[in-house]
């Protein structure tokens, strides 16, 4: 089979036109979401911010997944004991009531589950971090 310049070039545009695909792909797209979720977590410990919760707690697991493997970057204070048997003393220090407990750098509170704009208007971090 002899192998024309028709043939080359059809190639030769299938390879570009898979290239243009594969840098489009949701893939793609999730990897640069990820890099902006890690810049945001790390701005929040970086000014202070701190989440304390209770690994039984949904509405924790559920902080935990919106930020998926971001999460590591963000200072989450466990607080409860194993088997829950009580509270941890950093957390009753601090005198945590409810999980989670988002804690600002200016000292400033809020309990419950919050969005990453509750976040960011909290913190003096945004999602482009």
């Amino acid at each position: 089979m002899k192998i024309t310049k028709k043939d080359v070039i059809c190639f030769l545009a299938l390879g570009i036109l898979f290239f243009i695909i594969a840098s489009c792909s949701p893939a793609n797209n999730n990897a640069s979401a990820k890099s902006k979720l890690d810049g945001f977590a790390e701005c929040l410990t970086n000014n202070g911010v701190k989440m304390y919760g209770a690994y039984w707690c949904p509405h924790c697991s559920s902080q935990k997944q919106m930020f998926g493997d971001s999460w590591k970057y963000v200072d989450y204070i466990e607080c409860s004991l194993p088997n829950r048997a009580g509270q941890t003393q950093i957390c009753s220090d601090a005198k945590i009531e409810a999980y989670p407990t988002w804690e600002f750098q200016n000292g400033k509170r809020i309990e419950g589950e919050l969005s990453f704009e509750q976040i960011s208007q909290n913190s003096a971090c945004s999602l482009g971090s």
